[in-house]
C-alpha cells in the first residue's frame, strides 16, 4: 500500500512540477493544458527592478512629461460681438455692431500643465497665459464713459482709419482634453472646458485725420469694461496645428452702463 501511495505521490509531482534540464532556476508548472513558467532571476548579479518588471505600472516623473498638453502656443482669432440672444442686432446701441475682420484677439499661452487621469487620452489640461483683445468700430464713433454709462457718439469733423478699444488680460484655462498619442506631433486632440481671465489693462486707439492732417490719440481707461472674464472654449487640432472657438460667459461690459454684449471669437492655433 505505501509503494502504491508513494508512486503516486511520484507521478503527480513530475507531472505538475518540472525543471528543464541545464537550467535549474526554471520551473514549470503543468495545470491540465495550461502551463505556468517560474523563473528565479536572484542569482543574475545583472539583472534591475527595471528588467524584471512586466506589469504595467503608475507612470514616473519622465513619463508623465510625455503627457503634453494643447494649451501652450499662440493663438490669432477674430471677433464678432453678439446680443444677449445671440445675434449681431444693436439697433439702439448701432457703435456694438463692430467690425470682424479687424476686430483680432492674440493669446499667448506661456505655461500648460496636464493632469493625467488615463494616461495620454484623457486629462484635464491648465496653464497661465494672456489674452490680448481689440473692438473694432464701423464708423468714426468717439467711445465715452461717465460714472454710470458707457456710449458713444459719432465725430463729424475727423476720419479714422484705426477706431479700437483694447483690452489686455491674464487669463487661467481648465479643460478636459482628449488625445489619441503620446506623441504631440502625430496625436489628434479634443479640449473643451472654460477659461478665465482678469483684466489687466485697457485703451482706446484712434488713428486718422483732422483738419488735413494724420494724429493718433491713444487714451487709457476701463471704458466700462468688465473686471473679469469667463469663456467656454472648444480647440481641436493634429499635432502642432489647431482650430479654437469662444463664447463669452460673462459680459463683455458692465451691463448697469451699457446693454449685454457678447463676443464669440474663433481662429487658428500653433501649439509649443
Amino acid at each position: 500500500m505505501k509503494t502504491i501511495i508513494y508512486t503516486s505521490i511520484f507521478l503527480l509531482s513530475t507531472t505538475l512540477f518540472g525543471q528543464e534540464e541545464g537550467n535549474p532556476d526554471t520551473t514549470r508548472v503543468n495545470m491540465g493544458k495550461m502551463e505556468i513558467i517560474l523563473i528565479d532571476h536572484s542569482g543574475d548579479e545583472e539583472m534591475d527592478e527595471a528588467d524584471l518588471d512586466t506589469l504595467d505600472a503608475i507612470p514616473d516623473e519622465e513619463e508623465k512629461e510625455k503627457f503634453e498638453a494643447h494649451w501652450a502656443g499662440v493663438d490669432m482669432g477674430f471677433s464678432l460681438l453678439m446680443n444677449k440672444d445671440m445675434n449681431t442686432n444693436f439697433d439702439n446701441y448701432p457703435y456694438w455692431k463692430n467690425d470682424p475682420a479687424r476686430s483680432m484677439t492674440w493669446n499667448l499661452n506661456l505655461m500648460e500643465h496636464k493632469f493625467a487621469i488615463a494616461k495620454q487620452y484623457f486629462g484635464v489640461t491648465t496653464g497661465l497665459g494672456f489674452s490680448f483683445t481689440q473692438v473694432a468700430f464701423k464708423d468714426n464713433y468717439l467711445l465715452q464713459a461717465t460714472g454710470d454709462t458707457l456710449f458713444a457718439t459719432i465725430d463729424t469733423v475727423s476720419t479714422y482709419s484705426k477706431n479700437k478699444l483694447r483690452a489686455a488680460y491674464l487669463t487661467v484655462p481648465v479643460l478636459l482634453e482628449f488625445c489619441t498619442n503620446a506623441d504631440e506631433d502625430k496625436s489628434f486632440y479634443l479640449a473643451a472646458g472654460v477659461v478665465g481671465g482678469v483684466r489687466i489693462a485697457s485703451r482706446v486707439k484712434r488713428v486718422g485725420e483732422f483738419d488735413g492732417k494724420q494724429f493718433e490719440q491713444i487714451q487709457k481707461g476701463t471704458y466700462g469694461l468688465n473686471s473679469f472674464k469667463l469663456d467656454g472654449t472648444v480647440r481641436l487640432g493634429y499635432g502642432s496645428w489647431g482650430a479654437f472657438a469662444s463664447y463669452s460667459l460673462l459680459p463683455l461690459f458692465d451691463t448697469a452702463k451699457t446693454t449685454e454684449v457678447y463676443p464669440l471669437t474663433f481662429g487658428l492655433s500653433l501649439n509649443f
